[in-house]
């Protein structure tokens, strides 16, 4: 048998008995994200991948046992900073929880409404973003150009573009603004109308469908052995969707609204096409929360709290369904005004995992498009 030769590229350990290691970034941190792909090569085709993590995780877990029920908001705000209204939402419902409070109606039907938006919001980027990284430009400037008409309606509720900083235990920190819910209305009306853009001009492109079909299949086996929740999931025919199957907020009122939108072949053009029809219902579910909100009678939209907010001594388990998947958070505490502990279960660190699986026997060409379709925020991982 005739020895073989291995040739490094880049900076990483030995090649095991293959002829080529080739590291994808790490990338700078100006970037969007810092991730770092290992990948083992045999040719052009990938025999090998391990996405190695880490290189931004700021241990927010452990800064959250230094700060008051209050002040974890901000902490828990930033992890998904493209999904900053859900990640708040998630750690105020879990104190909620532990405090057996319940929360007034007007707050429960705009949490949702704002959540719907945030959702909207997140899979803009991605959809824009996304042809983006296989080399059309286009949509990216319709993307912006539509996250800005929802962009609009959020500052001026919440007076934050990306971190909104709006949840409060027991409700939210204030009453919408005269005339808000009709600009809310109309900005969403006004989104609907241009959406078949993305239908048609990404869609009905050819080489993007030549790029991503048949490319990247995601096993339910795999869904399921690694944890992988949301769009991702809901492409590879795993039908959960914690809005219907255990709801939470108004989402059990919602039920007629809400689609579960689900595709079986598992690769990256249906992964894709889960995050557009995902958007369209999105904006079906603020058009319902809008109409809920006229027809509820004026009322608070908070609890009162005491000056020192302290969670009974106990543990409990709140997750919610964030725009990328399923985020939980496990709060534990010991009676004081900080947590013990509180651990976040967040949706991109279990779905980048599935690469492992996803990248061994495909073409480093199509590396990128994989990457891509699995629609993660690197501060998500990196938490």
């Amino acid at each position: 048998m005739t020895p073989t030769t291995e040739t490094m590229v880049g900076i990483g350990g030995a090649a095991e008995s293959t002829d080529m290691v080739l590291n994808i970034g790490p990338q700078h941190p100006s970037t969007h994200g810092v991730l770092r792909l290992r990948l083992v090569l045999d040719g052009e085709r990938i025999t090998h991948a391990e996405p190695v993590i880490g290189y931004m995780h700021r241990g927010a877990e452990k800064l959250f046992e230094a700060r008051d029920y209050r002040q974890i908001i901000m902490l828990a705000n930033r992890h998904d900073w493209l999904s900053a209204f859900s990640n708040e939402l998630g750690v105020v419902l879990a104190v909620e929880r532990m405090l057996g409070m319940e929360v007034p109606p007007r707050a429960v039907w705009t949490r949702t409404l704002l959540a719907e938006l945030n959702r909207v919001l997140n899979h803009l980027m991605f959809l824009g973003s996304y042809p983006l990284e296989l080399g059309g430009i286009t949509p990216i400037f319709y993307a912006f150009t539509e996250r800005e008409e929802l962009q609009h309606v959020m500052e001026e509720v919440s007076g934050g573009r990306m971190h909104y900083m709006f949840n409060r235990v027991g409700g939210l920190k204030e009453d919408l603004p005269a005339g808000w819910t009709a600009r809310a209305r109309a900005s969403v009306a006004a989104l609907r109308s241009r959406m078949d853009r993305f239908d048609g001009l990404v869609l009905g492109n050819e080489i993007f469908r030549g790029r991503t079909r048949d490319v990247g299949v995601l096993a339910p086996e795999t869904v399921h052995a690694y944890g992988v929740s949301g769009p991702i999931a809901r492409a590879s025919g795993v039908d959960f969707d914690l809005r219907r199957d255990e709801p939470y907020l108004a989402y059990g009122e919602l039920q007629d609204t809400l689609k579960v939108v689900t595709r079986r072949e598992g690769d990256c053009l249906a992964r894709f096409e889960c995050l557009l029809e995902q958007t369209h219902n999105s904006l079906d579910l603020a058009d319902a929360c809008l109409d809920r909100l006229a027809d509820l009678p004026p009322g608070p939209i908070n609890q009162r709290l005491p000056k020192v907010l302290k969670a009974p001594e106990g543990h409990t388990y709140a997750w919610t369904e964030n725009p990328l998947g399923i985020n939980g958070y496990y709060l534990v505490s010991k009676g004081e005004k900080t947590p013990y502990r509180l651990k976040l279960r967040s949706a991109s660190y279990n779905n980048i995992q599935a690469l492992t699986e996803l990248l061994p026997g495909t073409l480093v060409a199509d590396m990128v498009a994989i990457l891509g379709s699995l629609f993660f925020v690197v501060g998500d991982i990196d938490k």
